[in-house]
């Protein structure tokens, strides 16, 4: 069986994907993976697989990536705020989960990281880390960690630069992957072929 972590896990489903369609007709994150998958129902898959309850944040209109979410198992929440920015959305998955011990936080458009990278960082939430973050060939991916140390900061964020002040100002527990994963998200017609 697969390891089952204690935080939560907030996954972040409420961007416009405005590269992948300009004219914002199609949602990226149902486009579907070359099996047929849409790409934010494998996030959620993997990062379900390890954290056994995942809020995902969509914006408000956006009832068929919401119930793509909620039949592969997250809890599903609106969030009108989610226009100001990933900070704003981060912040409202954080406040409904702020009796959580930890969080692990995921993006939904990247739906290749392996398992045992979001396993690796949810044990170290687990075991008491601060933040966390993977790293592949020296750059910082995704998903992130975060104790509950730092949950007021997280409730407080807004617009679009989501964690990174707090990255920029705590000590941050460094897992080097060999995962390119966490680096590769969708975000053009062409990335469904090759993430």
């Amino acid at each position: 069986m697969a390891y089952a972590s204690l935080a939560t896990g907030v996954l972040l489903a409420a961007g416009y994907g405005s590269r992948f369609d300009p004219e914002g007709i199609h949602n990226k994150l149902l486009a579907r993976l070359p099996d047929g998958t849409p790409v934010a129902r494998e996030s959620a898959h993997r990062l379900l697989l390890v954290v056994p309850h995942v809020i995902a944040i969509v914006r408000p209109g956006s009832e068929l990536l919401a119930r793509e979410l909620n039949d592969a198992g997250c809890h599903v929440i609106f969030s009108g705020d989610a226009q100001r920015g990933m900070g704003a959305s981060l912040a409202a998955g954080i406040e409904a989960s702020s009796d959580s011990d930890g969080w692990i936080v995921a993006l939904a458009d990247m739906p290749r990281i392996a398992l045992p990278t979001i396993e690796a960082v949810a044990r170290a939430v687990d075991d008491g880390a601060s933040i966390v973050a993977p790293y592949y060939q020296g750059q910082r991916g995704h998903p992130v960690g975060f104790g509950i140390e730092h949950r007021d900061a997280l409730i407080a964020l807004d617009g679009d630069t989501g964690a990174r002040a707090l990255f920029a100002t705590h000590t941050v527990t460094r897992i080097d992957v060999d995962d390119k994963g966490v680096l590769s998200d969708v975000d053009t017609p062409d990335d469904l072929r090759t993430v």
